[in-house]
């Protein structure tokens, strides 16, 4: 999506621009990656264009698959949901142009073993579950193991033997404390606007993990 908006906003525009916001626009739509021949077909500008149109319309803007890999939020029932944003698209691609900005899809660790010093890393993982009813590691079918979790702290400990400086977010659970001991990590409130009870969308508290102070 996010090269599409850097090479291809006009096209991605046009494309965004005939789609509908309809309960049953919505489910053809979505429904496209029930045939994966037919879904890995579709051009980049057509994929990207479904993910945005499915983003902003689906409900509470929540990104979820099931165990085929397959999205499988509900319809959201907005009045107006803005899919097509041109301006913003032309704005955002015009700084991923000017910043010489490069979108990749890898594992983490190709990524962080490779950078060059001076790089400076923000690290947002899949947040630990706070409990076992609050999940959050799962929003696609291969999910984000306390095994990655482990994995990740090894990348961090190999960035800062190397010199390059860190700032990973994550929720604030015993394993991540344990996990990130001996690094500076401070207590933050966010607010949390994702959850099926309107009462758990207020502050809670999560951690701020760096190798520097």
């Amino acid at each position: 999506m996010y090269n599409v908006i850097k090479y291809y906003p006009e096209a991605l525009i046009a494309e965004l621009s005939g789609y509908e916001n309809t309960a049953e626009y919505y489910y053809k739509i979505r429904g496209l990656d029930r045939d994966y021949e037919r879904f890995a077909a579709l051009s980049a500008v057509k994929q990207a264009a479904r993910f945005i149109y499915l983003n902003k319309t689906c409900f509470n803007g929540l990104y979820r698959e099931n165990r085929q890999g397959q999205f499988n939020v509900s319809y959201g029932k907005y009045k107006s949901p803005n899919f097509v944003n041109a301006s913003g698209i032309r704005s955002m691609s015009q700084y991923f142009n000017a910043a010489n900005i490069i979108f990749t899809s890898v594992d983490f660790s190709l990524v962080l073993n490779t950078l060059p010093s001076g790089t400076f890393v923000y690290l947002d993982p899949p947040y630990d579950p706070i409990s076992e009813t609050a999940n959050f590691t799962s929003y696609t079918r291969y999910g984000f193991t306390k095994e990655d979790h482990k994995r990740l702290r090894e990348c961090c400990d190999a960035l800062t033997a190397r010199g390059i400086k860190f700032m990973l977010s994550n929720s604030d659970t015993d394993f991540i404390r344990s996990l990130y001991a001996g690094y500076d990590i401070t207590e933050v409130f966010t607010k949390r606007f994702i959850n099926c009870n309107g009462n758990g969308r207020g502050a809670v508290k999560e951690l701020i993990i760096r190798n520097y102070t």
